[in-house]
């Protein structure tokens, strides 16, 4: 949630965005205000994670970005493109900055291992870790200035750890999401490597609309449900500043957006947004009739 007490306009979210060098700010209106900043690269010269423990070196460039959605929620991301380095040995940098958003495995390195210990959730903290350079982008324009720090709720951090595999046939397209521990999830998508440059958004959308679906399971669930003004004081915020925000797909390419198919079988997340927000009418429902009844008693 950004820290602003009100929902940002989008110029104020363009600013907010924008990196040196002037680069323009991605930007759309409908249908939900969005803007996105050009990517930062980072550079890595590191061992990537894997699930056997092998010592895979690789070098080139991450891209990150951080985001803005409905002038309420702010997303840092960070991914790369990896492939095999053509020559097997470390070139000069001006080859990796040539491509960026590039890295390439210097050695050998399985597939499927290097994805598995992308997402796992116990990892080598002497690896690449993407989710530090998303939390600098976020951390960032958290900090700014042109906040006021009076956020309309808390709301925890969510990290969505993702990969992209080349799918064997269409039957084996599609996204398998995860749960883990301490606020993780993990998605690994498999579908036409042409659509690799593209999976990039469908994963923030993932990762947004998860963190919409957590926060309001937890305003529901948690403090008191007695006391009807307590309720709808709980409640408020999340209605004013959450429930609208719920569009997924919304800037997807069609071929992309058919990955949420795999997503609606399991875990339904559009059939468990409709739940909550079935659950939050149905507690403001009752608490009107409870007042109504009160008020007819003659009750204060």
């Amino acid at each position: 949630m950004l820290q602003s007490s009100a929902a940002l306009p989008v110029n104020l979210a363009e600013d907010l965005v924008r990196q040196p060098g002037g680069e323009r700010v991605r930007r759309s209106l409908r249908p939900i205000a969005h803007v996105a900043s050009p990517d930062v690269l980072t550079g890595v010269d590191c061992r990537l994670p894997s699930r056997s423990g092998t010592r895979s070196r690789a070098v080139g460039t991450v891209a990150g970005r951080v985001s803005i959605t409905g002038g309420h929620l702010v997303q840092g991301s960070a991914r790369f493109r990896l492939s095999a380095g053509a020559q097997g040995r470390r070139l000069g940098w001006s080859h990796y900055l040539a491509r960026p958003g590039h890295v390439e495995l210097i050695g050998k390195g399985d597939a499927q291992d290097l994805a598995d210990g992308l997402v796992a959730e116990e990892r080598d903290p002497q690896t690449l870790d993407l989710g530090s350079i998303a939390a600098r982008l976020l951390n960032a324009v958290q900090r700014s200035d042109l906040l006021d720090r009076r956020a309309p709720m808390k709301a925890a951090r969510t990290t969505l750890r993702w990969v992209a595999l080349p799918a064997a046939d269409a039957a084996e397209a599609g996204a398998r999401f995860a749960i883990e521990r301490r606020g993780l999830r993990t998605l690994v998508v498999r579908c036409d490597p042409a659509d690799f440059a593209d999976v990039g958004d469908f994963c923030d959308d993932v990762a947004v609309h998860d963190w919409l679906l957590a926060t309001l399971l937890h305003v529901v669930e948690a403090g008191p449900s007695g006391d009807h003004g307590a309720r709808i004081e709980r409640l408020r915020p999340a209605v004013e500043h959450l429930l609208h925000l719920w569009m997924p797909q919304a800037r997807l390419t069609d071929a992309i957006s058919g990955l949420w198919d795999s997503l609606e079988r399991r875990p339904g997340l559009a059939r468990q947004w409709r739940s909550c927000v079935d659950r939050i009418r149905d507690q403001l429902t009752l608490g009107t009739l409870e007042t109504l009844v009160q008020r007819a008693r003659g009750e204060p």
